[in-house]
Protein backbone atom coordinates (compact mmCIF):
# COMPACT_ATOMS: atom_id res chain seq x y z
CA UNK A 1 0.00 0.00 0.00
CA UNK A 2 1.47 3.60 -1.03
CA UNK A 3 1.55 6.27 1.70
CA UNK A 4 -0.32 9.46 0.80
CA UNK A 5 2.10 12.30 0.19
CA UNK A 6 -0.14 14.73 2.06
CA UNK A 7 -0.24 12.48 5.39
CA UNK A 8 2.16 14.15 7.86
CA UNK A 9 5.20 12.37 9.26
CA UNK A 10 3.32 12.62 12.77
CA UNK A 11 0.01 10.99 11.27
CA UNK A 12 1.92 8.34 10.16
CA UNK A 13 3.88 7.53 13.19
CA UNK A 14 0.65 8.03 15.21
CA UNK A 15 -1.15 5.68 12.99
CA UNK A 16 1.54 3.43 13.24
CA UNK A 17 1.88 3.72 17.36
CA UNK A 18 -1.72 3.14 17.66
CA UNK A 19 -2.04 0.21 15.83
CA UNK A 20 0.57 -1.46 17.19
CA UNK A 21 0.03 -0.92 20.92
CA UNK A 22 -3.79 -1.43 20.59
CA UNK A 23 -3.17 -4.94 18.81
CA UNK A 24 -0.50 -6.19 21.42
CA UNK A 25 -3.53 -4.49 24.30
CA UNK A 26 -5.80 -6.53 22.83
CA UNK A 27 -4.30 -9.69 23.51
CA UNK A 28 -2.86 -9.28 26.65
CA UNK A 29 -6.13 -8.21 27.77
CA UNK A 30 -7.85 -11.17 25.89
CA UNK A 31 -5.20 -13.84 27.78
CA UNK A 32 -5.53 -11.93 30.92
CA UNK A 33 -9.12 -13.97 30.92
CA UNK A 34 -8.53 -17.27 29.03
CA UNK A 35 -9.63 -19.81 30.25
CA UNK A 36 -7.60 -23.17 29.98
CA UNK A 37 -10.89 -25.00 28.28
CA UNK A 38 -11.88 -22.93 25.96
CA UNK A 39 -9.95 -21.20 22.73
CA UNK A 40 -10.15 -17.31 22.04
CA UNK A 41 -12.08 -18.21 19.00
CA UNK A 42 -15.02 -20.17 21.31
CA UNK A 43 -14.38 -17.06 24.05
CA UNK A 44 -15.37 -14.74 20.91
CA UNK A 45 -18.29 -16.43 20.31
CA UNK A 46 -19.67 -16.18 23.57
CA UNK A 47 -18.63 -12.72 23.98
CA UNK A 48 -20.42 -12.39 20.32
CA UNK A 49 -23.68 -14.02 21.89
CA UNK A 50 -24.01 -12.00 25.15
CA UNK A 51 -26.42 -9.95 25.34
CA UNK A 52 -28.46 -11.19 22.23
CA UNK A 53 -31.02 -14.03 21.39
CA UNK A 54 -30.56 -16.58 19.44
CA UNK A 55 -28.55 -16.32 16.27
CA UNK A 56 -27.57 -18.90 13.77
CA UNK A 57 -24.26 -20.81 12.68
CA UNK A 58 -24.53 -18.78 9.44
CA UNK A 59 -24.92 -15.43 10.93
CA UNK A 60 -22.18 -16.15 13.81
CA UNK A 61 -19.73 -17.34 11.22
CA UNK A 62 -20.17 -14.03 9.18
CA UNK A 63 -19.75 -11.70 12.61
CA UNK A 64 -16.53 -13.52 13.46
CA UNK A 65 -15.29 -13.95 9.33
CA UNK A 66 -14.54 -17.95 9.11
CA UNK A 67 -16.21 -20.44 7.41
CA UNK A 68 -19.46 -21.93 8.13
CA UNK A 69 -18.16 -25.49 9.05
CA UNK A 70 -15.10 -23.69 11.42
CA UNK A 71 -18.42 -22.15 13.48
CA UNK A 72 -20.24 -25.37 13.24
CA UNK A 73 -17.52 -27.19 15.19
CA UNK A 74 -17.05 -24.43 17.34
CA UNK A 75 -20.70 -24.29 18.41
CA UNK A 76 -20.38 -28.10 18.77
CA UNK A 77 -17.80 -27.76 20.92
CA UNK A 78 -19.54 -25.05 23.30
CA UNK A 79 -22.79 -27.08 23.33
CA UNK A 80 -20.82 -29.83 24.66
CA UNK A 81 -20.10 -27.63 27.47
CA UNK A 82 -23.26 -26.72 28.08
CA UNK A 83 -22.21 -23.31 27.56
CA UNK A 84 -24.20 -22.87 24.04
CA UNK A 85 -27.60 -24.19 23.79
CA UNK A 86 -29.26 -24.68 20.08
CA UNK A 87 -32.87 -24.27 19.41
CA UNK A 88 -35.33 -24.64 16.58
CA UNK A 89 -36.00 -21.22 15.10
CA UNK A 90 -39.89 -20.87 15.96
CA UNK A 91 -40.38 -18.99 12.09
CA UNK A 92 -38.21 -21.86 10.34
CA UNK A 93 -37.49 -24.78 11.54
CA UNK A 94 -35.01 -26.14 9.49
CA UNK A 95 -32.59 -23.40 11.19
CA UNK A 96 -31.08 -24.01 14.75
CA UNK A 97 -30.89 -20.68 17.17
CA UNK A 98 -27.90 -20.49 19.23
CA UNK A 99 -27.84 -18.86 22.50
CA UNK A 100 -25.57 -18.92 25.74
CA UNK A 101 -27.08 -20.72 28.73
CA UNK A 102 -26.92 -19.79 32.20
CA UNK A 103 -23.46 -21.00 32.48
CA UNK A 104 -22.07 -19.41 29.45
CA UNK A 105 -23.99 -15.87 30.44
CA UNK A 106 -21.44 -16.76 33.67
CA UNK A 107 -18.03 -17.36 31.73
CA UNK A 108 -18.66 -13.92 29.69
CA UNK A 109 -19.20 -11.76 32.92
CA UNK A 110 -16.61 -13.95 34.78
CA UNK A 111 -13.87 -12.91 31.63
CA UNK A 112 -15.25 -9.50 31.15
CA UNK A 113 -14.61 -9.25 35.33
CA UNK A 114 -10.86 -10.82 34.72
CA UNK A 115 -9.96 -8.39 32.20
CA UNK A 116 -11.11 -5.07 33.57
CA UNK A 117 -8.97 -6.14 36.78
CA UNK A 118 -6.33 -7.30 34.57
CA UNK A 119 -6.41 -3.39 32.82
CA UNK A 120 -6.96 -1.41 35.83
CA UNK A 121 -4.58 -3.18 37.59
CA UNK A 122 -1.80 -2.88 35.32
CA UNK A 123 -2.71 1.01 35.18
CA UNK A 124 -2.80 1.30 38.97
CA UNK A 125 0.68 -0.48 39.23
CA UNK A 126 2.70 1.03 36.14
CA UNK A 127 1.27 4.32 35.78
CA UNK A 128 1.15 7.93 37.94
CA UNK A 129 -2.00 9.44 38.44
CA UNK A 130 -1.01 12.04 35.68
CA UNK A 131 -0.13 9.11 33.67
CA UNK A 132 -3.74 7.89 33.68
CA UNK A 133 -5.35 11.43 33.27
CA UNK A 134 -3.18 11.60 30.33
CA UNK A 135 -4.31 8.02 29.13
CA UNK A 136 -8.28 9.04 29.82
CA UNK A 137 -7.29 12.10 27.54
CA UNK A 138 -5.86 9.74 25.00
CA UNK A 139 -9.16 7.69 24.83
CA UNK A 140 -11.47 11.21 24.23
CA UNK A 141 -8.99 11.62 21.16
CA UNK A 142 -9.12 8.21 19.93
CA UNK A 143 -12.83 8.24 20.43
CA UNK A 144 -13.41 11.38 18.30
CA UNK A 145 -11.76 9.00 15.14
CA UNK A 146 -14.40 6.64 15.45
CA UNK A 147 -17.58 9.20 15.09
CA UNK A 148 -19.03 9.79 11.92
Amino acid sequence: MSENRSLSPSAIEASREVRAVISRLRRRILSASESEDITLSQASVLARLSGRGGVTASELAAAEGVRHQSMTATVASLAARGLVARTPDPHDGRRLLIALTAEGQRRVEEGRHARNEWLAGRLQERCTEEERRTVIAAMAVLERLTGD
